[in-house]
């Protein structure tokens, strides 16, 4: 079986399959998760400190140099880091970051690969980093498994071994020393378990390993075992009530210093990370019982944004798959006026990229942005049946259930999107937000580019034409006349709602003219619109 090079698309895949394995075995390492504090997110906080790594780095395309695909995940991780597990992730990625970069240097052409050698380093500058960040090595926690892995790798590689037998020997030294930390730290030989933090580093490693090799390394499931019987009674400890992370900008190494003696005050599980761009950006983590506190401690040395303020004392009850949100809509959309439009309504917004069609890849990455255990996508006529499929396949493989609204246009998106109701059940919702969809009659109107005999008769260059169904069925002297005529059609078998969507360079006028046409020719019928500043077919128009 031959091995892939560690170039930059392989890093990018890499990252991809990592956050998939993450998904798998987020309730595993949730379920371990007793230590600095037992409140189950540690695979959580994982997973989503990798996708947003994942999303930088995948946002690449085309990428040849290795350093700036490590770079990028460095970035998406340091930005998107939750919780303690996630500055140390974002720490680790790092690591790999400033290696690959100073070895491009070297170079100076840029990096393609990164060999054995360059992933032991990485691996060795990864401890000195975490350890930095964190403030010191307790024996027994992923600080452990990852100076374990990359002693591991160092031997290897010095003993000439290629990468991927490289990455083999440091994912299984990491699973050894992840057996060891039962007995290196009292509250994981109470609980009977091994180390989260370690479960989720050994998680990756085997990730880079399947990504490499194409061969996923066989782990036993690690679940709690009964705690020694001359244990004693199980102790219990006072857990700080919050834990507070946030962004620190403009501070230099001696308030850096001040911020850490000032946060270890407050309360424990101190982690202050530097970013990877030398810009002097920082992420900030820590559990106390005065969240302001830590906040004010911040802003007395720097600038702080993204405040993020999470209770612990809720049992760190996470909603079905690790996913932030029961459910979400989302819509694919064209325009700028579009997108406020649908996100104004509650919907995670795709919105069209120039005139490229909507790929499978652009969907399963808006679908894992909405982070939501179940997705009803609403294509709106902007996406492919068989792109559609592809995405939601590769989506319910990450595990997210997903239910496509067929929606051929952004007024049959919008009929659907007001009937959405989470609190019903996955197919309950669906099926309604279908059939609100499906009775949303609509149309559209463009302007002839030529002379041609069309259905409704002969049209020239600057008509309006009223089309349903694909067939021009009016044909009108301008963008209102064919808009009036296509309305009047729509609204012969009935309806109480007319909605038209204006695109990019139509004139306001237009939208003015329909709303005096439908207020005089159909009493009682309200007609709404927006400018969306969509592309293509200057108007779209539905009714219900």
């Amino acid at each position: 079986m031959s091995a892939r090079l560690l170039d930059a698309f392989t890093l990018q895949k890499w990252s991809h399959t990592a956050v998939g394995d993450l998904i798998t075995h987020t309730d595993e390492i949730n379920r371990l998760n007793v230590f600095p504090v037992a409140d189950a997110d540690t695979g959580t906080n994982m997973l989503f400190t990798m996708r947003s790594a994942w999303a930088q780095a995948d946002a690449l395309a085309g990428a040849r140099d290795v350093a700036e695909v490590a770079a990028a995940l460095a970035r998406g991780a340091i930005h998107g880091a939750r919780g303690n597990s996630g500055v140390i992730l974002s720490q680790i990625l790092r690591a790999l970051a400033e290696v690959t970069a100073e070895a491009a240097a070297d170079l100076r052409g840029g990096l393609d690969r990164v060999d054995g050698p360059l992933f032991a380093a990485a691996l060795r500058h990864a401890v000195v980093l975490v350890i930095r960040a964190m403030g010191e090595a307790v024996p027994g926690t992923i600080v452990t498994v990852l100076q374990d892995a990359a002693e591991a790798a160092e031997q290897a590689s010095t003993d000439g071994a290629e990468l991927p037998d490289v990455v083999g020997k440091a994912a299984d030294a990491a699973a050894q020393s992840l057996e060891r930390t039962t007995g290196q730290l009292d509250v994981l030989a109470r609980a009977g378990v091994v180390d989260a933090g370690g479960r989720g580093l050994l998680v990756l490693l085997d990730a880079m390993s399947t990504t490499l090799t194409d061969s996923a390394p066989r782990r036993p499931e690690y679940v709690s075992a009964p705690p020694p019987s001359d244990s004693g009674a199980a102790r219990v400890v006072a857990a700080p009530q919050f834990e507070v992370m946030y962004l620190l900008s403009g501070c230099d190494r001696a308030g850096v210093e001040k911020l850490r003696s000032d946060l270890d005050a407050l309360g424990d599980s101190v982690a202050i990370a530097a970013s990877s761009d030398g810009g002097g950006h920082y992420s900030v983590h820590v559990h106390a019982d005065d969240a302001g506190a830590a906040v004010e401690a911040g802003l007395a040395v720097g600038a702080t944004s993204r405040i993020q303020i999470t209770a612990l004392t809720g049992g760190g009850a996470r909603p079905v798959g690790s996913w932030s949100r029961g459910r979400a809509v989302l819509a694919v959309v064209d325009g700028q006026g579009a997108e406020e439009l649908f996100a104004a309504e509650g919907a995670h917004v795709l919105r069209l990229e120039d005139d490229a069609p909507v790929r499978a890849k652009q969907l399963l990455h808006a679908l894992v942005n909405a982070d939501a255990g179940q997705a009803m996508i609403l294509p709106n006529g902007y996406v492919a049946a068989e792109e559609l499929v592809a995405g939601c396949t590769a989506a319910m493989g990450w595990g997210v259930d997903v239910v496509p609204v067929p929606t051929a246009s952004m007024v049959q998106g919008l009929a659907a999107l007001a009937v959405h109701d989470d609190s019903r059940q996955a197919v309950d919702d669906g099926y309604t937000m279908a059939r609100a969809a499906a009775g949303a009659r609509h149309g559209s109107v463009r302007i002839a580019t030529e002379e041609a005999l069309t259905w409704a008769g002969m049209c020239k260059p600057g008509d309006g034409l009223g089309i349903s169904g694909d067939e021009v069925l009016i044909v009108g002297d301008d963008l209102s006349a064919a808009g009036a005529g296509l309305i009047d059609l729509l609204l012969a078998a009935g309806g109480e709602l007319v909605t038209v969507l204006t695109g990019a360079g139509v004139d306001e006028g237009v939208a003015a003219a329909l709303s005096e046409h439908v207020h005089d020719r159909h009493l009682g019928i309200e007609l709404v619109t927006y400018h969306t500043g969509h592309r293509g077919d200057a108007l779209l128009i539905g009714v219900e």
